[in-house]
């Protein structure tokens, strides 16, 4: 459903992302674990085309994205949290979240976002920077969901979070993936959340893929190491 084949990334002469494959299915929950400096966000970034790839190709649904400009691939069903969530701060909740209706030519938010997250239905009215983090991180998701994505990407959603609020998210992921049809990727650090919410867990580094199992055969142990410094 989403596929990389022979995937490459480069700053300047310095490969960051290497002959990097990768198939995701329809629905799954992909999580992709590494140390800082291993290559997510770049991997990231360049999935949804704010950093050029240098190689290989990106399909969804059997259509090259490769060429594709970020707002192109937005339309053709590439959702994106970014790391530090970037919301709107001084638009409100509603507005933030109509900014994501652009690619779909709705006027309306659907109310299905508002019953994800109860909360921005509370603070619809509230400007987005008078949030807490989590509830900015919910926001941030629900602006993507706007646009009514196959495949949603999400770069570090827990940085910032409180403990309490990650368990929460990670739930409510999974209620995204049943209620919406759809494939989740999340680049991560947090094994625990991971392992709450993937059906797949993925090691990255130094831009290769070190490891790939199903969430029921991952070893902690083993992962744990790839993430120690």
């Amino acid at each position: 459903m989403f596929e990389l084949s022979d995937y490459g990334v480069a700053y300047g002469q310095s490969d960051v992302i290497r002959d990097l494959n990768l198939s995701v299915g329809k629905n799954e929950i992909v999580a992709i674990l590494g140390r800082n400096g291993m290559g997510k966000t770049t991997l990231m970034k360049s999935l949804i085309g704010m950093i050029p790839s240098k190689a290989g190709t990106v399909t969804l649904n059997g259509k090259d994205l490769s060429d594709l400009k970020s707002h192109e691939r937005v339309s053709a069903g590439v959702g994106f949290v970014p790391q530090g969530r970037m919301i709107f701060s001084t638009m409100t909740v509603s507005e933030n979240i109509e900014t994501g209706l652009t690619s779909t030519g709705e006027k309306k938010i659907p109310t299905d976002l508002y019953s994800l997250f109860p909360v921005l239905d509370e603070m619809k009215h509230r400007r987005g920077g008078n949030l807490s983090g989590g509830q900015q991180q919910q926001l941030a998701i629900a602006r993507a969901l706007a646009s009514n994505p196959s495949v949603l990407l999400l770069d570090e959603p827990t940085e910032g979070i409180q403990p309490s609020i990650i368990k929460e998210m990670a739930r409510t992921l999974k209620q995204i993936r049943t209620q919406r049809n759809v494939t989740i990727i999340v680049s991560e650090q947090v094994l625990s959340f991971a392992l709450d919410m993937a059906d797949r867990i993925l090691v990255i580094e130094k831009g290769k893929i070190v490891l790939d199992v199903p969430v029921e055969e991952a070893d902690q142990q083993t992962i744990t190491k790839y993430l120690s410094v």
